[in-house]
Parts: structure tokens; C-alpha cells; sequence
């Protein structure tokens, strides 16, 4: 979604072409391979489910996601080229960093939560640096994220402080970043 975001904001010195192969370099690396190794991980019988609601089960997913985003923002979306989606996959790295370190303390966050938190900051980011209006969508965002987090709450999949710490990782990790780029 951030990448959508962005390259629909940046129309200025991208070509389609361009924003083609940046878009399917983020989906195969985001999407598919962490598909594919969810389906090995879970064949080996390292996962229980998708949801993978033990603690101890989210360390190797968390690693496996922090060694695919380093070889994004080393090899793809590099700071010289694409320095707002660069910063917004370090936020992520961090944010992913901080979830398998209290992984390791038996804490448990929600992915969900920092993935729909660290979205929302990214676009209020991109709205101010190319200063464009996205009331709407930020607005949407911002439901999204009491709906991400009722849903979570509903399923009995979280509780409320580690709905919050998923929130903090995915928030903080974005502002501490938007100084970088914006």
C-alpha cells in the first residue's frame, strides 16, 4: 500500500515503466516469497497457522522478513533513488527488529498493528512532503487503524497493550525516520 502511495503522489520523474518494475520488486519481495516461505515454514512444522499466535513461532517469520527487507533497501529501493520508500522500509526493518527482540522477552505485538500504524504515518509524511491534500485518505487510515485493532481484539488475538505496543513500533519507528526525508 505505501508503495502504491507513493508512486501515485511522485508521478513527477517516474516513468510507468519504471514504477512497473519498482511495484513488482516490492510485491515479489513482500508478498510472494514471504507466501512461499510461510508454506515451507509450515510444512516443516515450524508454524502452526497463518496467524502464528505463539510467541516462540514468530522468530523465525520476524528474522526471514528483516533479511528480505535488507535486501530491498540494499539492492531495490535504494536512498538515492527512492529515499521516501527507502525510509519507509528502514521503519519497517526497525519496527520488524523491535518485534523479534521481544519476541525473545515473550512479548507479543501486532503485526497488524504496526503495519497499518507505520502506513498511516508514511502517508501523513508523503501528504506533507509533496504537499498534497490526502485528507480523506489519512482519515480512512486513521479508521483503519480502531478497525484493525477491534478486529483484533474481537478474534481474541491480542490484547490491548500488545495492540499498543504494535502501534508504537510501527508510529515511532516511522516519525523517528520522516526527519531523514521529509
Amino acid at each position: 500500500m505505501a508503495t502504491m502511495v507513493y508512486l501515485f503522489y511522485n508521478a513527477s520523474f517516474i516513468i510507468n515503466q519504471e514504477k512497473l518494475v519498482i511495484f513488482l520488486q516490492i510485491l515479489i519481495i513482500t508478498v510472494i516469497v514471504p507466501v512461499l516461505l510461510f508454506f515451507l515454514l509450515r510444512a516443516a512444522g515450524k508454524i502452526d497457522s497463518i496467524m502464528v499466535a505463539e510467541v516462540s513461532q514468530r522468530k523465525i517469520p520476524l528474522l526471514l522478513h528483516s533479511f528480505l527487507i535488507i535486501i530491498l533497501v540494499r539492492k531495490s529501493i535504494t536512498i538515492d533513488r527512492y529515499p521516501e520508500l527507502h525510509f519507509f522500509f528502514l521503519g519497517a526493518l526497525m519496527s520488524t527488529l523491535q518485534a523479534l527482540i521481544l519476541s525473545f522477552f515473550k512479548t507479543k505485538a501486532s503485526l497488524h498493528m504496526m503495519g497499518i500504524s507505520s502506513l498511516t504515518v508514511f502517508v501523513i509524511g508523503i501528504s506533507i512532503h509533496y504537499q498534497v491534500q490526502s485528507t480523506f485518505l489519512i482519515v480512512f487510515l486513521i479508521l483503519m487503524n480502531g478497525l484493525v485493532a477491534s478486529s483484533r481484539l474481537e478474534m481474541k488475538a491480542h490484547t490491548t497493550t500488545e495492540l499498543i505496543i504494535g502501534f508504537l513500533l510501527g508510529s515511532v519507528s516511522q516519525l523517528l525516520l520522516l526527519y531523514l526525508w521529509l
